[in-house]
């Protein structure tokens, strides 16, 4: 069948994450700064143990229920746990978010093959990502940062529709919305437990990029392992 669809993971596969979680510990001080400047009393310490004991708790309900809460979701509820109400659209919470979303920027790049693999594709297929991403404002920033944006007809992260991969939800939210069916359609990720696992759930090929991150799991299967996104233009060609 011809593929009429290529839909991306956005990080690990077009945009890189640099080192690690490195980014987490400065991404959190320049929130918890935020914080501060807007009458929040408390030390980085205390915020991070609230912070991560709100994070964890939702953790524990995303595994059970692929949803995805916006990140605005465990600011709030940290702050909850230091004593302070504010829900999730006020003015101090949305800063916090947007201060982490500042740092943690300075800790991603592009792929080095992302531009030239895109300017191939686009016009010979529609394109897409669907990412987990709590912070869709973020990665929006990112996709304009580096130049991304007018390639693709759909971008669906996760923490704008509250389902993450695998979830089918968010494929099939994928497909509705560029047009093309499931069974036309490529998914290029990352992961196997999250990206080639969910795409085959609703029908799509799969194409798994084999960074060191990436992890054999049992008998899953991607249609096609590259190492590189070079590779794939020619993949799909074929």
């Amino acid at each position: 069948m011809q593929i009429k669809a290529v839909l991306f993971d956005l990080f690990d596969t077009l945009i890189l994450i640099e080192n690690g979680e490195a980014f987490y510990e400065p991404s959190l001080l320049k929130l918890h700064e935020f914080l501060v400047k807007m009458g929040i009393d408390t030390s980085f310490e205390d915020f991070k143990r609230a912070y991560f004991d709100a994070r964890d708790s939702l953790y524990e309900d995303t595994v059970k229920n692929l949803e995805e809460p916006h990140f605005n979701v465990r600011v709030s509820k940290a702050l909850q746990n230091l004593g302070y109400v504010f829900n999730v659209s006020d003015a101090v919470v949305c800063g916090a978010t947007c201060a982490f979303c500042e740092e943690f920027m300075h800790y991603v790049r592009l792929d080095k093959d992302a531009l030239e693999v895109l300017r191939k594709l686009r016009g010979k297929y529609k394109l897409g990502i669907v990412s987990n991403f709590a912070l869709p404002e973020c990665a929006w920033k990112l996709l304009d940062k580096f130049g991304l944006k007018g390639f693709f007809d759909i971008v669906v992260i996760s923490g704008a529709v509250n389902k993450r991969k695998p979830s089918p939800k968010i494929f099939e939210k994928a497909s509705e919305s560029i047009g093309v069916d499931a069974s036309e359609t490529v998914f290029v990720g990352d992961t196997l437990d999250v990206d080639v696992i969910g795409a085959k759930k609703v029908g799509m090929k799969t194409i798994l990029v084999e960074r060191k991150s990436a992890r054999r799991i049992g008998s899953i299967c991607p249609d096609k392992v590259i190492e590189s996104l070079k590779e794939l233009v020619a993949i799909l060609e074929n």
